[in-house]
């Protein structure tokens, strides 16, 4: 899970601020910016003495949009939901945007093609299902500070569309859009971009502007595929209504071998408890590489930066102990502090003493599978239906290969199973995939 993040970079958009130009060593007077630095947040930023003086005098609410496209957000949003954690714990107001009207049009940002149009019944499902999450890093109230969590269907579902196109297309050039990476990188590859699409980065635009007004909202903080959408509603700001307004974005997270942050090959690392387990989520953390560590603890924990220190720079095997403890401190503050100990625990007795524990992933399947065989199913059967692997052909590879272990023994390609070989004592068959997946495959 090695990532890349490219180095700190301090930009401005459109016409410039009358402030001197800051570089990426310019230290910072707000303990937000400072903060934000330290842990390794920044990638780009409008206006940044601007920002700084206004984060220094407790002046940010800054804002970050969630499209609901699942029913859960994955550990690549992590990120984010932990930008306005660090605005927060710094004295500004966190704004949650959910995007119940973004979502019906789709971010074209870093995608090759079209995203499905959900119906607006499955986009209020997945809301209700992600806003579950923000609870455990966010404190929401009426304070000046608490987060405040809106939608932005109230006001886009009521914008007509000849009105939309006067206020707010009289503000954007076509050249101009056709110049952002989201637009020109589709086009280059010759690769379809709709109208519906390319009206995306209005709309996000206009977000900024609305909760400008409604809130007093002056930051808006994204990945850096979302540059381009943020300095336009930056700009829109100070065009239409002469305020401050500035952005701020974090750089893009991937693995080494270019997924993204929050992608394996087992499928998206999600946040809710239902679609990844508390125990699957702890994994994930403790199977961090060792260059990792300290970039992830920094990132993802409260931890003191002191103490990251010490702990990214631990010799040898002893590395293991902050895999541990990264793990630990992420599960407890996603799922709480039982859940996390329960984790914690349920790893030691399964790879340190050989112990099985129910609490291990449990999938329960149909014994009657696809090779209509009521009596036996095949290794890759097992495999699969583990979920260890996508289809019978990669289940069959990873037996070849000697990645696979049932019951603790390696099987052989097309070697069969009775429904009796499951271990007895938890009705399951115990499949290993590497040395640290493990998952109890029940029949039932």
């Amino acid at each position: 899970m090695s990532l890349e993040i490219a180095g700190p970079a301090v930009l401005e958009p459109g016409h410039r601020s009358p402030e001197q130009p800051m570089t990426a060593e310019t230290p910072f007077k707000s303990e937000f910016l400072q903060t934000m630095r330290d842990r390794g947040y920044i990638h780009q930023i409008t206006h940044p003495a601007e920002l700084d003086a206004a984060a220094a005098d407790g002046k940010v609410v800054g804002y970050i949009g969630f499209d609901a496209t699942a029913a859960s957000l994955h550990v690549g949003s992590l990120i984010q939901v932990m930008m306005l954690r660090r605005l927060q714990k710094a004295g500004g107001k966190p704004i949650v945007v959910m995007g119940g009207g973004t979502t019906k049009v789709g971010d074209p940002s870093d995608k090759d093609a079209q995203r499905p149009l959900l119906t607006t019944e499955q986009i209020q499902a997945n809301i209700a299902s992600i806003k579950t999450v923000f609870e455990k890093f966010l404190t929401f109230g009426d304070g000046p500070t608490d987060a405040v969590m809106v939608d932005n269907a109230e006001w886009l579902d009521r914008l007509g569309y000849v009105e939309f196109l006067r206020e707010f297309g009289v503000h954007f050039t076509i050249n101009r859009m056709l110049a952002f990476d989201s637009v020109k990188l589709r086009l280059d590859r010759e690769q379809p971009l709709t109208f519906l699409e390319f009206n995306y980065m209005l709309m996000q635009a206009v977000d900024f502007l609305e909760l400008e007004r409604r809130f007093g909202t002056n930051l808006q903080l994204g990945g850096s595929d979302q540059w381009g959408n943020i300095v336009n509603g930056v700009e829109l700001i100070r065009r239409v209504d002469g305020k401050p307004a500035f952005g701020l974005t974090t750089p893009l997270l991937s693995t080494a071998s270019g997924a993204k942050m929050g992608k394996t090959v087992a499928g998206a690392v999600w946040l809710n408890a239902d679609l990844r387990s508390p125990y699957d989520y702890w994994q994930f953390w403790r199977n961090t590489e060792d260059a990792d560590v300290g970039r992830f603890l920094r990132l993802f924990t409260d931890l003191p930066l002191g103490e990251i220190a010490r702990l990214e720079a631990l010799p040898g095997a002893e590395i293991n102990d902050a895999k541990k403890l990264l793990a630990n401190e992420a599960t407890r503050m996603l799922h709480g502090e039982d859940e996390a100990a329960k984790a914690a625990t349920t790893a030691e007795a399964t790879f340190e003493r050989g112990v099985l524990s129910d609490d291990l992933p449990t999938v329960e399947f149909v014994w009657a599978g696809p090779e209509g065989d009521l009596t036996e199913r095949t290794a890759e059967a097992l495999v699969k239906e583990a979920g260890l692997a996508s289809s019978m052909r990669e289940a069959r590879d990873l037996i070849q290969g000697g990645g696979i272990r049932i019951n603790d023994e390696k099987p052989l390609v097309g070697q069969y199973y009775a429904r009796s070989d499951a271990l007895a004592n938890l009705g399951a068959f115990k499949v290993q995939k590497g040395k640290k997946t493990i998952v109890l495959a029940k029949p039932i």
